[in-house]
């Protein structure tokens, strides 16, 4: 049927089409509407006033229907790739996915391509980047929808972008976000326990993530997570990287600009996706050397109280374990680590002891607080990330008021020579409290204390 959808959008005039909306609140005259069945909400609910409001097509599944498909969300890549004038064909695509890692090492391709001299778009969970401009993606959105993906892609070709960086989550494979791309390379940084409140288990989770790689000409993945595999199959050339991959000089000047180990592995998968690219090892070098960091990426917040002060976006165990080793081993003898974070609300509950277990084996302190509780209760995930403290001579603070716990971590717990890490929300610009979005920063919060 989606076949069919390419066949019969090509026999329309695209410019008798003023718009494209799968919400029946953005449809206006002209307009195709495609109906996608939700999570929570079923689009094909609201035809009737797509149609009143003016929709020329409707698109979807069963009901009051122009053209029927079997998959509306595939279709809506389909549709917004059409309405868009097939973007993706004018451009090479490089799409970027993993469990962590996935914003650093998709900026990083982009970078080096830039510095190279090469026209390149990026879309990341940070933002999009197209020529001069900086987008917002949009609260906690790392894959836009096909739309607004779509609608970025288009931006590019006019800027006269020939290459795409994308940044590709296991979602946005598993609901068709990407559908109907063709990656020219696709980048696995590593696979670890994250999302499972959705996919439910580690094998659903991992076969979403190889979607990406079953699209892309060349796959660029982590030797040390064989098990995707066997889920890729064999129309895709397969390249393999570790720690030593890079040759010796590069080597040396990725462990110059990065003291993290993942970072010099983010760099190294980035190094074998530009020389796919052409791009010289000078180039790499060069741009390793300016690269300028990621908001909310191990940025240190400068201060004059003689304490080190870490804003990371470190919302996964093995991102939260990674960022306190690098720190466990910088520390000087009689200082102190000290952890804020929390775990999101409505996401996977089994990873909230998990983390706890890390802060309270790694850090000096752990300042428990909220992290997009949502719907829940931040004491009740506190609650249950306590039952992860195994260290007898844990310190641990139970904070709800983020801005409280990140006050007290630093006017009061914290003394000169100590490091603050504050993780969980790195670049990101609100907090989720019952299904609403309001603006949050935690640079803004640790500067406000700063202030005082």
């Amino acid at each position: 049927m989606e076949k069919g959808l390419e066949k019969f959008l090509l026999s329309i005039d695209r410019s008798s089409i003023k718009g494209v909306a799968d919400d029946s609140r953005k449809v206006h005259k002209n307009y195709i509407f495609v109906a996608v069945r939700g999570m929570t909400v079923d689009g094909h609910k609201f035809i009737p006033q797509a149609r009143k409001s003016g929709a020329k097509l409707v698109i979807g599944e069963n009901g009051d229907i122009d053209f029927k498909v079997s998959n509306s969300r595939k279709a809506l890549s389909i549709v917004a790739s059409w309405f868009y004038d097939y973007p993706l064909r004018k451009l090479k695509i490089v799409g970027v996915t993993g469990t962590d890692g996935k914003t650093t090492t998709s900026t990083l391709i982009y970078w080096v391509l830039k510095v190279s001299g090469k026209k390149v778009g990026l879309v990341s969970t940070v933002s999009a980047k197209i020529g001069d401009e900086e987008y917002d993606t949009g609260f906690h959105v790392t894959n836009p929808e096909p739309l607004e993906l779509q609608r970025f892609l288009s931006l590019m070709i006019k800027k006269e972008c020939k290459y795409a960086v994308l940044e590709v989550t296991s979602h946005g494979l598993d609901q068709d976000r990407v559908s109907g791309i063709n990656f020219d390379i696709g980048v696995l940084t590593n696979i670890t326990h994250e999302h499972l409140d959705y996919h439910k288990t580690m094998a659903n989770y991992i076969k979403a993530k190889a979607k990406l790689f079953i699209n892309s000409k060349i796959s660029v993945l982590n030797n040390s997570y064989p098990v995707i595999k066997k889920y890729i199959g064999n129309k895709t050339k397969k390249v393999y990287y570790n720690a030593e991959t890079l040759p010796s000089q590069l080597l040396k000047t990725v462990r110059e600009r990065f003291i993290e180990p993942y970072n010099v592995l983010n760099a190294t998968a980035t190094y074998l996706t530009i020389k796919s690219l052409k791009v010289s090892d000078k180039d790499f070098g060069e741009a390793i050397k300016s690269f300028p960091g990621i908001e909310g990426r191990m940025q240190e917040v400068p201060n004059k109280k003689g304490i080190r002060i870490i804003v990371d976006f470190a919302h996964t165990p093995n991102a939260l374990k990674n960022v306190l080793m690098i720190f466990k081993k910088q520390s000087a003898k009689g200082s102190n680590i000290i952890c804020v974070f929390g775990c999101a609300g409505e996401r996977d509950i089994r990873k909230r002891p998990m983390m706890a277990k890390i802060s309270t084996d790694l850090a000096d302190v752990s300042v428990f607080t909220a992290e997009d509780p949502r719907h829940e209760k931040v004491e009740d995930i506190v609650f249950q990330m306590m039952k992860g403290v195994r260290n007898k001579k844990a310190v641990v603070y139970q904070i709800s008021d983020r801005q409280e716990a990140i006050s007290t971590s630093i006017n009061k717990i914290a003394k000169k020579g100590d490091i603050v890490v504050i993780c969980g929300k790195g670049h990101e610009k609100s907090m989720n409290f019952n299904g609403v979005e309001y603006p949050w920063s935690d640079q803004k919060a640790v500067l406000a204390v700063l202030s005082k």
